[in-house]
């Protein structure tokens, strides 16, 4: 099984241009995408977050079940759901706003125990900045790792979260002993700093970067380099696409035997190329729709 830890939200999406433009909300979060996700192409996935108990949190809670995600793992709260406010440009690319002040998944505790079969805890996102729910994730983060987990994380950085950048350069670089994969755009790369290679010494087996249309390029201990291009395709926006990679690099790991801690690092170069071209795939298939929809697993087939 496949553990996503993180927060689930809702996104208010625009619907038409200007400021005034009617509202319409949607499900949401970096890790609940990557849930969903993973549950659509058939991995065995858990969810574990803090959900509020108003009408968004059953919403996202019903999504998860009716994707096959397991739910047991969520803690529950009486505060209210957090509020991502979409802008999508004439690209497609979106950015947030967020409204998250007193909301639920800021409460969020480490758990005692995961799931008995969990092979993999993913991590990222806006759980990993606010406070007091992020030092409990990065708490989770360290206990996986040292029981010999793999975990992976995508930071999605959200600069206007972070009041601090300075300090959560030097925590995201404290992280790295931790992870095993590591995946992030290279917008947030180049916010973060440092290369892949100085990454990878830090602890991950492999770094993969995103560079949207454009494809992905993964980078691995052994000195590795391999690189595809994005899959052409009208995009509608790019909600959920990054998140979608990372249930595809995820879900492919396992299908080939390599959720070890240090197992993606023997994957060959066919190995690689084949993946990063099943998750710019798929990647590619949520772009093409509205909102975070990601692929099922028989829409990636062939």
């Amino acid at each position: 099984m496949i553990v996503v830890a993180g927060e689930a939200l809702i996104d208010l999406v625009p619907q038409g241009a200007g400021a005034l433009a009617s509202l319409t909300p949607a499900l949401g979060g970096g890790p609940y995408n990557t849930a969903v996700a993973l549950g659509r192409l058939g991995s065995p996935t858990a969810f574990c977050s803090r959900v509020s108990r108003d009408a968004f949190g059953e919403a996202l809670l019903d999504r998860l079940r009716k994707t096959g995600v397991d739910v047991t793992p969520v803690q529950r709260g009486d505060e209210p759901t957090t509020l991502a406010v979409a802008t999508v440009g004439a690209d497609g690319s979106a950015a947030y706003s967020f409204y998250m002040e007193g909301t639920a998944d800021r409460l969020f505790t480490a758990p005692e125990v995961l799931p008995d079969s969990t092979r993999a805890v993913s991590f990222g996102t806006c759980s990993m900045v606010l406070e007091p729910g992020a030092s409990a994730y990065e708490e989770l983060l360290h206990a996986t790792a040292a029981r010999g987990v793999f975990t992976a994380l995508d930071p999605n950085v959200r600069p206007g979260l972070i009041p601090d950048a300075d300090a959560y350069r030097a925590r995201f670089r404290s992280w790295l002993p931790s992870v095993s994969l590591l995946k992030l755009s290279a917008e947030d790369a180049q916010w973060l700093g440092g290369t892949p290679r100085e990454w990878l010494a830090a602890g991950p087996a492999a770094v993969v970067v995103t560079r949207g249309g454009d494809g992905l390029t993964v980078f691995t201990r052994e000195g590795g380099e391999y690189a595809v291009p994005g899959e052409r395709v009208e995009v509608v926006d790019t909600i959920g696409a990054g998140d979608t990679v990372n249930a595809a690099l995820l879900h492919g790991l396992a299908a080939r035997d390599a959720l070890g801690a240090d197992a993606p690092a023997a994957l060959d170069a066919d190995g690689w190329t084949d993946l990063l071209r099943y998750a710019a795939r798929a990647a590619a298939i949520t772009c093409s729709r509205a909102g975070a929809e990601p692929p099922y697993a028989h829409e990636l087939d062939g």
